[in-house]
């Protein structure tokens, strides 16, 4: 596979780059940063050596510090040199990149100590705009766009194994959680909450697992970065809402890796979900790499529902996803119902056809195409071109 083109923000002065692995991290730095110098913590001797004194950065900077940029690849895995890091960025001005795959050990520790100091970017699988004509809605819908499963000439295998590298060399070589059998079973379990209400005591009963334990798991799966909490848009309401967050797997590969199936599970709704997913992945690096806005879903008690809505400085749009060919009224009462408590939003519905369509006032999209034409900076909803 080609190296492609990355929407990945590069900040001016030292930031943490923060991503699941195989999400592009190294490939960036080596393209963006190539005459860096470089601490590779996952290199086992250096690991050692730093993980027992980490006060050796000054000397190892004194060594060979020329005023170029300073990478630490994988900083979680020594957080304690990040006093080291604040004490040169302080009096040598410095500027560190910090690489991470997960935020666990950093929340505490680093993002606190170099508040002001360090700003924080994110990776995140490919975008379809990144990706452009090699882009696939139904490859990207069975593997998924982790940049390292993508460019595997055996992607179902890499994929497959992805989760358990996790496993292994984050939560048993960190010492996550105690017991590696109830948190595998854990992901299994809430992958049946991906794109749905987590509920908590329901997980932690299929998971048979306490709840404060569930609570606790999940808090570790988003400090890897595997998953995250989506939260309701409830800002200037006029009806009463539901309070529990959805939940997603951050790619829509990982998601069908780790979700159980079987001769009743019906392909169709998991399909939905996986394109639901993906649809979330996208908006949600949009958000990021944009900046200055947020994702949020929107549901009432009786059930009235958007998928997405996006909120912040230069958008307020809502989206719907539909796993179908065609679009009827029905499908687009949701949103119909949103436009009325907040007129000034965009509207869309996104589906599996390939016309171009208003029904009922709402303006429905071919997946693909939105997901085509979403350029992080850009409008997520484009106006028609002469002739569409």
């Amino acid at each position: 596979m080609n190296r492609v083109p990355r929407y990945i923000r590069k900040l001016a002065g030292s930031f943490f780059l923060l991503g699941p692995r195989g999400t592009g991290k190294s490939f960036w730095l080596e393209e963006k940063l190539s005459s860096a110098l470089l601490l590779d913590l996952l290199d086992p001797g250096v690991h050692r050596r730093f993980l027992a004194r980490p006060e050796l950065l000054n000397d190892w900077l004194d060594a060979n510090w020329n005023g170029q940029d300073v990478v630490i690849d994988e900083i979680q895995r020594v957080p304690d040199l990040l006093s080291a890091v604040h004490q040169n960025i302080e009096k040598r001005d410095v500027r560190f990149v910090l690489t991470g795959s997960s935020a666990r050990k950093l929340k505490r520790t680093g993002v606190d100590l170099l508040a002001g100091r360090a700003g924080i970017s994110h990776t995140h699988p490919f975008m379809a705009s990144e990706l452009g004509t090699d882009f696939s809605l139904d490859r990207a819908l069975a593997i998924g766009l982790v940049p390292l499963i993508c460019a595997s000439t055996e992607p179902e295998v890499t994929l497959n194994g992805y989760v358990s590298l996790y496993l292994r060399e984050e939560v048993m070589a960190e010492g996550l959680v105690r017991n590696i059998g109830d948190f595998s079973r854990f992901l299994e379990v809430i992958s049946f909450s991906h794109g749905s209400h987590l509920n908590i005591s329901e997980v932690s009963r299929e998971s048979a697992v306490s709840r404060k334990t569930v609570e606790g798991y999940v808090s570790i799966l988003e400090d890897m970065l595997l998953g995250a909490r989506l939260p309701v848009f409830s800002k200037r309401a006029k009806r009463r809402l539901v309070k529990q967050s959805k939940f997603y797997y951050f790619d829509a590969g990982v998601f069908r890796s780790v979700r159980p199936s079987g001769p009743l599970d019906s392909p169709h709704e998991i399909d939905g979900l996986a394109l639901e997913g993906l649809v979330y992945q996208h908006l949600r690096a949009w958000c990021d790499y944009t900046g200055a806005h947020k994702l949020f879903f929107w549901r009432t008690p009786a059930g009235t529902e958007v998928d997405f809505v996006v909120y912040g400085e230069s958008e307020f749009c809502v989206v719907e996803v539909k796993n179908s060919r065609t679009v009827s009224r029905k499908d687009v009462r949701g949103l119909r119902t949103f436009l009325s408590d907040y007129p000034e939003c965009h509207v869309a519905l996104l589906y599996r056809g390939k016309e171009r369509l208003s029904v009922d006032g709402v303006l429905c999209l071919p997946c693909s195409d939105f997901l085509l034409g979403l350029v992080p900076g850009n409008p997520l909803l484009r106006p028609a071109a002469p002739g569409d």
